[in-house]
């Protein structure tokens, strides 16, 4: 019974590095074996993933703020939020754009979705996307220079928004077909119901716990607590829509789109943070 407790403790501990190397470049030298079943177990981590990427990354944008002005701020703290997946999301989002707005054939998007190259759509999709990060976190920087807007704002947004995006990715990998075999999408495809659950609930806990800490050590600020519960709610919502958007072009959803689900999401959330504190202060 123990060597079979300890079998199981070592496969999600397997599960939860391959989340961290698949998903980041953080450097974690450990061996782990990329089959299916450990990229199945994988997705509880994702949220998780998330988190550790958004607390490094706000961090960073928190030490930003006190020593360099809101534009070199919002520029490195991008660069850094790039650098810490290595662009693998970002890359799925160009290959993504590339196919789906090329007006070929379903056969023929796919095609182009697996070339190397990036076409114009590739590249305007991910300026564009990048552009709408650098707005939001320049805003977020300069209110917090001007008007002495709370770090907590920073945190959120960017925290949330990653953590959200990668729930949605799990979300959309079980709700989904592959769009071809062969691909990142089948070797995800199949993962247990059990699986999502888990993943959901690490989710919603860290994210109620956080919630309940900033109430309790501050006592509390409606607008912040309004917030938080809209941005899952948003992201479910318009993941669902890219989502079908996408089933209906290509018949499926592939490892691209999953990346650049996640990229729209991300920039989604930023805004949302960035329009609600717009409208406290200015309405």
């Amino acid at each position: 019974m123990a060597d079979i407790e300890r079998d199981q403790v070592k496969q999600y501990v397997y599960a939860c590095v391959a989340a961290f190397q698949f998903l980041t470049r953080i450097p974690i030298p450990m061996e782990v074996p990329f089959d299916k079943k450990t990229l199945h177990r994988s997705v509880i981590f994702f949220p998780i993933v998330g988190v550790i990427l958004g607390l490094l990354i706000s961090g960073a944008a928190a030490l930003l703020s006190l020593i360099a002005p809101p534009v070199i701020s919002a520029v490195l703290v991008l660069g850094l939020w790039i650098a810490a997946t290595g662009g693998l999301h970002l890359d799925g989002l160009m290959d993504t754009a590339d196919g789906v707005f090329s007006g070929r054939s379903r056969e023929q998007m796919l095609d182009i979705m697996k070339d190397s190259r990036v076409g114009s759509f590739g590249v305007l999709a991910a300026v564009f996307i990048m552009l709408l990060k650098f707005a939001g976190l320049y805003f977020l920087f300069e209110q917090q220079a001007a008007n002495g807007l709370s770090i907590s704002w920073l945190l959120l947004a960017i925290t949330a928004a990653m953590m959200w995006s990668r729930w949605w990715m799990v979300i959309s990998i079980s709700s989904w077909k592959p769009a071809r075999a062969g691909g990142l999408a089948e070797l995800f495809n199949g993962i247990k119901l059990q699986y999502v659950s888990s993943m959901t609930a690490i989710a919603l806990f860290i994210y109620l716990i956080a919630l309940m800490l900033y109430v309790i050590t501050t006592g509390g600020n409606l607008y912040y607590v309004w917030l938080s519960l809209l941005i899952p709610i948003c992201t479910a919502i318009v993941g669902w829509l890219i989502a079908k958007w996408l089933k209906r072009k290509l018949g499926g959803l592939t490892g691209d789109t999953y990346g650049a689900m996640n990229e729209v999401v991300e920039a989604l959330n930023i805004m949302l943070v960035v329009i609600f504190i717009y409208r406290v202060l200015h309405g």
